[in-house]
Parts: C-alpha cells; structure tokens; sequence
C-alpha cells in the first residue's frame, strides 16, 4: 500500500486496517490492448449527447451516416454521428454539403485513454500524481 484513505478503514473483530487508496503492483499482467467498441452508445459518448449538426442535446438522439448507406457509407467512427431526430429527418438522404447542413465538428475514432478521462466520474486528489491524464 502507497498511500491510505484516511477517512475509511477495513475492521475486522479485533483489527482495524489502513483502507487502501493506492496500492503498488509487485507483477504487472500486460492485457492486450482494447480498441472502444463501435456501438450506439458509444458513439452518443463521443459525441457529448449533442446532434452533431444543431447541438441540441435533448432526447431522442438518433445516430447518423454522414455518407448515407445507399450511397455506399459504412459503420464506422468516422462516418457515424450523434443527431436529434429533426436534424436526422431534414437531412435524409443526403450528404451534409446536400442537405446545407455542416458537421459542429470532425467525427473521430476514440481511444480508451479519451474514454477513460472523460467518463471515470470523480477522481481523487490524491490519485492525480499517479495518472498519466493530466
């Protein structure tokens, strides 16, 4: 253990324990690494719960091809974006230059790191020297 939280601890019937806050690994297991996964709600993360075309953040949000599909547009991060439903309609079948209707921002493939920093929720003070997120 590295460094304790000092508002909890771990008791047992005739011991109480430091609560760890930060532990120090002696074996690091290496996983693989993990691409995000391609999904809907994935896409909505990525795209803040915007439409990517008015900003409009309300429900429901819809996912987009910027290529539409019977134009030969496929699934991926790139092509895929978060819209309201009355953006989605206007645009229809459409590109977006068709449709005069420009993208807020370029869509993108996501990394975990991304993912990590914008979704881990709250992240203790404490914990800030040791995270390569800055």
């Amino acid at each position: 253990m590295v460094q304790a939280r000092s508002t909890t601890a771990l008791r047992t019937i005739s011991q109480v324990y430091p609560y760890p806050s930060i532990v120090r690994l002696f074996v690091y297991v290496r996983l693989p690494f993990r691409k995000v996964e391609l999904s809907r709600k994935n896409i909505i993360r990525r795209d803040n719960h915007q439409c990517g075309y008015c900003g409009a953040g309300k429900p429901p949000l819809t996912i987009d091809h910027i290529i539409p599909k019977s134009r030969g547009g496929n699934d991926t991060w790139e092509n895929l974006v978060t819209a309201c439903v009355k953006c989605n309609n206007k645009k229809g079948n459409r590109t977006p230059e068709e449709a005069d209707m420009p993208l807020r921002r370029k869509p993108f493939r996501p990394n975990h790191v991304t993912f990590l920093r914008k979704f881990a929720g709250r992240i203790e003070r404490e914990w800030e020297q040791y995270l390569f997120m800055q």
